[in-house]
């Protein structure tokens, strides 16, 4: 009876299973596919022969000759279309005087052989016609008669032909690594930026004081709010010309000249004697990172926080415990499993962020990341083997950071 229940739930599930695993595996095996392939933005249709049909003369009695004209052209100017034919369906009344060796004529039907084409083939099919009394009464249009054209042509996008030339030119291109440290930087320090604002934010609002509901609404503003809105926001304010924290910091006498936070790579400091280029852009846009993201920590943060016994701080307090002590000895051994949890979910959100980089930067300024990068590959320069290369990059390093972190995290305190 088990086993037939078990079967019987295995079958039910069965579509649910089949549905998930087509949208999550068919676009992640898809993009493998064309990583191992040299495809451009112009490779998604295979070759095609394009057929312009035109009439040169005028047939305006019967008697009158003109020429039946078809223009020619592959559609690709390096792919060849082999064992190629042309049809097309003539006007009754609407007699040929002159025809191609390669057509031939079947009634009103008129078939032309033209074997096989190169890349870039063009040429101009011409035949003779003369008009004849039924033609000039039925007024028929030669052009109202689609040519069809069949012919075979390899789409190097479903070809069974592989290599790993995509995957070759990425790492060769001395931007990739470069972009890859860019990646992490901005991903591991957004994300922790993210947890210590939410873990900030939980802490302030976890002691009941008026007003406290309100700035619960107001800490998710960030998050809820669109993101286009939110961006062009943080740009106008800081504008080297006109935003209002250049303007501040400006007038407070802080900086000598107007800042560019978002077009300026870095800037050289010196600290103790020692000299280093300071990342302006890139760091700007992981405070904006930070700031966006940081309610979805303080929300689970703090719903852990509320769930642990008082009785604990209660009796920590009457041992003479400071504040600091019963963060640091209760509440934070209590948030491990939770921030371990959020770090792993901010970690890949971020490291797949793409739309705040674009709209705050465009990837200039040294902030391009590899989800950028795959945008730029793909479509900026219309190799798409390329961008599904990096894309495939991006999934095994997450693969690879997923299993260490499940193996190594640390988990909740009982």
């Amino acid at each position: 009876m088990a086993r037939r229940e078990m079967r019987l739930a295995y079958m039910m599930l069965l579509p649910t299973f089949l549905i998930v695993l087509a949208i999550v595996l068919w676009p992640l095996l898809a993009n493998f596919w064309i990583s191992a392939k040299p495809v451009q933005l112009s490779d998604l249709r295979p070759a095609t022969l394009v057929v312009n049909e035109r009439l040169r003369g005028d047939l305006t009695a019967a008697g009158d000759t003109a020429t039946l004209e078809f223009r020619l052209r592959n559609s690709s100017r390096d792919d060849p279309i082999g064992d190629v034919t042309m049809t097309d369906t003539l006007p009754e009344g609407l007699d040929i005087t002159t025809l191609d060796d390669r057509c031939t004529l079947s009634g009103r039907q008129l078939t032309c052989a033209l074997g096989d084409v190169e890349g870039g083939f063009r040429e101009r099919l011409r035949i003779e016609v003369t008009a004849t009394a039924q033609y000039i009464e039925t007024a028929e249009n030669p052009r109202d008669s689609k040519p069809v054209v069949t012919g075979t042509a390899e789409n190097v996008l479903t070809n069974l032909e592989f290599s790993f030339e995509n995957f070759r030119r990425v790492f060769e291109s001395p931007e990739f690594w470069h972009v890859l440290r860019v990646s992490f930087y901005y991903t591991i320090f957004g994300t922790i930026g993210a947890l210590v604002l939410g873990l900030f934010g939980a802490q302030l609002l976890n002691t009941v004081f008026p007003g406290r509901g309100i700035l619960r609404g107001l800490f998710l503003f960030p998050y809820v709010a669109p993101v286009i809105a939110v961006a062009f926001t943080w740009v106008v304010l800081l504008d080297p010309f006109s935003g209002t924290l250049n303007s501040i910091l400006q007038q407070m006498g802080v900086v000598s000249g107007p800042i560019n936070f978002f077009g300026q790579r870095s800037v050289e400091l010196h600290f103790f004697g020692l000299s280093f280029d300071f990342p302006v852009a890139l760091t700007t846009v992981i405070a904006f990172e930070a700031w966006r993201y940081f309610p979805l920590s303080f929300l689970f943060i703090l719903a852990r926080m509320q769930s642990i016994s008082t009785d604990m701080y209660e009796a920590a307090e009457i041992d003479g415990a400071t504040p600091l002590q019963q963060f640091w000895y209760i509440s934070l051994p209590q948030l491990v499993g939770i921030l371990a949890v959020l770090f792993l979910l901010r970690f890949i959100w971020t490291f797949n962020k793409f739309d705040d980089i674009f709209l705050l930067t465009g990837g200039a300024a040294g902030t391009r990341t590899l989800t950028v990068d795959v945008y730029e590959q793909a479509f900026a320069l219309s190799n798409l083997g390329a961008g599904a290369a990096v894309a495939v990059i991006v999934f095994v390093v997450l693969l690879i950071f997923s299993i260490l972190f499940f193996r190594f995290s640390p988990k909740d305190e009982a």
